[in-house]
């Protein structure tokens, strides 16, 4: 079944490393990218996808702050967030608003194991 993801970090090359590791285990999905957290809450709104990959630390409006816009206006999508700070708070912050949480650099089993986590719930 082909899905609708977007990838949403300031860094193109984190992008474009994510971007590789989920169509390497699905390569029928559609990704999207975006930059920043408002472009995310656009996207998110005409394209409605599956799973959102969030960066959390990003110029203007930072992860956390787009992950609770988008979990008001999208109760049921899945929101992951990406981050090199792996701080209590934040986690707690992730937890609070029912994400996922995957700490950076990100590795290939870690995308993989988020993905059949779930396909499989």
């Amino acid at each position: 079944m082909s899905r609708h993801i977007l990838i949403v970090d300031d860094s193109r090359l984190s992008r474009m490393i994510s971007k590789q590791y989920v169509l390497s285990q699905h390569p029928e999905w559609q990704i999207e990218e975006a930059a920043t957290g408002e472009q995310a809450i656009e996207m998110a709104a005409i394209k409605k996808p599956y799973l959102i990959l969030l960066d959390v630390n990003m110029p203007g409006m930072g992860g956390l702050a787009a992950a609770a816009i988008l979990r008001e206006t999208h109760p049921d999508m899945h929101i992951v967030l990406l981050t090199a700070n792996v701080q209590n708070s934040v986690q707690a912050q992730a937890d609070q608003l029912g994400l996922g949480f995957l700490s950076k650099p990100i590795k290939e089993p870690q995308i993989h194991a988020m993905l059949q986590n779930l396909e499989s719930n």
